[in-house]
């Protein structure tokens, strides 16, 4: 049961283009706001941070490439947002072994413990 590295590169694509559409649809404003929540980032950050970890762990761990990252400044980003979100694709998953099966559950219980985790921070600040 393997996984090639197109499959991953495809769930990869898909969530960072679903991040990207999300910065786009709040517009400047939103997207560069930090809920007021202890720890919270702004949508714009968050995506920038993904954006270094894909470049630092895909391109310098995996690929040996050279990587200069300020990952807390990545936090800190802020910026403008594209007009009209992200271009999109049809959905192109496609399960075509157990492995790519086990990956959409790992990209299911992911998504959803971020979910959980800010609920829980929302209900705390009650």
């Amino acid at each position: 049961m393997g996984i090639e590295p197109d499959a991953v590169a495809s769930y990869v694509d898909r969530a960072v283009e679903a991040m990207a559409d999300i910065v786009g649809d709040l517009g400047d404003d939103l997207a560069n706001t930090r809920p007021g929540l202890p720890g919270a980032n702004s949508p714009y950050a968050i995506l920038r941070h993904c954006l270094g970890v894909m470049e630092f762990w895909g391109g310098h761990v995996v690929a040996g490439r050279a990587v200069d990252r300020d990952r807390a400044a990545e936090f800190r980003a802020s910026g403008p947002t594209p007009r009209g979100g992200a271009a999109t694709r049809p959905d192109e998953l496609e399960f075509v072994s157990q492995g790519h099966a086990l990956l959409h559950v790992m990209e299911e219980v992911c998504q959803h413990l971020g979910q959980m985790e800010i609920t829980r921070d929302l209900l705390r600040q009650g």
